[in-house]
């Protein structure tokens, strides 16, 4: 884990509008920067209230599903070649295909020749970012994930070129989400903070905003799962979901991530409750090489610290108390199955090499049995 004198290099969207109310200075906010042929990438909920927006009639692609794949941004892309400022507009998959179009639009480039880091070419067009789940933190970030559906495997494009103009996070958008919704992507933004925080490439100048980030989710989810309305605890999960996007860019995920990718992919279960289902293990896992930086997340969460298996009762109690089911099984997930997973969650090196511990294949296959 790095020391204060190591070099790291932090970037965010030029502009952050942030609180209550914030989303109606979208319009005025591209115009003053030039843009007057907006195109908003959304999913079917949100493309239903894209109203919202305050831009009117407005060109739009509103069918971004849950873990997109590669057809789902080409689709996408199509529509966006008038376009001079993109504009995503709801949780991870919405604004990750955001950050795609952007590079894309009208180019004939396909995706195989810009994944990857640093190979995706200078934006022609604005990208704005308005999140409407407290979850992925996508707003802050300049990486994005689509599935393969010939590997079944996520392909990672990250570039300083997908890097937000705009950020607006207006936690009042995500009043709406539904409570179990609201539990899962709640996790999702902690796991950000949780394996940034323990990460083999851990920083102190991100470890401020991580645990920070599991500080405002310990005080402030279980208060919106069980009052959608409450004004603060959505402005708090908001705040905690951006922290956790800012971790992402320079540290990102480790252990807990990889082991979700395959519910996603395999399962289609959605992000953050594959997250929050492994989250209790990898954590316990990874306690003995960082005991210290746990305790303080349990201290955040509110359990007490202990041996690995204290651990991993006390995180699985906390995500239980918020209605989540935490068994594998109960989400369709075959035991038969978990072989393969371990594979190819093993196999996904450019997570698991920073992960504190280093994990075998045979380890991961343990983890998914505890969680079955």
């Amino acid at each position: 884990m790095s020391s204060l004198t190591a070099p790291i290099d932090l970037r965010r969207p030029a502009i952050v509008r942030y609180g209550t109310g914030t989303l109606r200075t979208l319009a005025e906010g591209i115009a003053a920067e030039g843009y007057s042929r907006p195109y908003v990438v959304a999913d079917p909920v949100n493309a239903a209230r894209i109203d919202l927006l305050g831009l009117g009639e407005v060109a739009h692609f509103g069918d971004v599903v849950p873990e997109p794949h590669v057809a789902n941004l080409e689709a996408a892309v199509s529509g966006a070649s008038d376009a001079d400022v993109v504009i995503g507009f709801g949780g991870g998959s919405a604004m990750d295909l955001a950050k795609l179009v952007a590079v894309m639009a009208g180019r004939d480039t396909p995706l195989s020749e810009i994944s990857g880091p640093n190979r995706a070419p200078a934006r022609e067009v604005g990208l704005v970012q308005v999140p409407t789940t407290a979850g992925t933190g996508s707003e802050a970030g300049s990486r994005a994930l689509v599935t393969d559906p010939d590997t079944n495997s996520k392909i990672a494009t990250e570039s300083p070129h997908m890097l937000a103009d705009i950020a607006i996070i207006d936690p009042d958008l995500t009043m709406s989400v539904p409570a179990h919704v609201t539990a899962a992507t709640g996790v999702d933004a902690m796991a950000h903070c949780v394996e940034a925080l323990t990460s083999r490439r851990a920083h102190p100048i991100i470890d401020m905003y991580a645990l920070e980030g599991v500080r405002l989710v310990g005080r402030f989810l279980k208060r919106a799962v069980e009052d959608g309305t409450d004004a603060e605890a959505r402005a708090g999960l908001s705040l905690a979901a951006f922290y956790g996007g800012i971790c992402l860019g320079p540290v990102n995920t480790t252990a807990g991530h990889a082991l979700s990718y395959p519910l996603g992919t395999r399962y289609k279960l959605p992000h953050g409750i594959a997250n929050a289902l492994i989250f209790p293990h990898t954590l316990a896992a990874n306690a003995p090489s960082c005991p210290e930086k746990t305790a303080a997340v349990a201290e955040a969460l509110g359990f007490a610290p202990g041996s690995p298996e204290d651990i991993r009762a006390g995180a699985r109690a906390f995500c239980e108390a918020l209605g989540l089911d935490m068994r594998l099984g109960a989400h369709g997930v075959e035991r038969s199955a978990l072989p393969d997973m371990a594979a190819e969650a093993h196999g996904i090196r450019r997570l698991l090499d920073w992960n504190p511990v280093d994990l075998s294949e045979d380890d991961i296959r343990s983890l998914y049995e505890a969680a079955y």
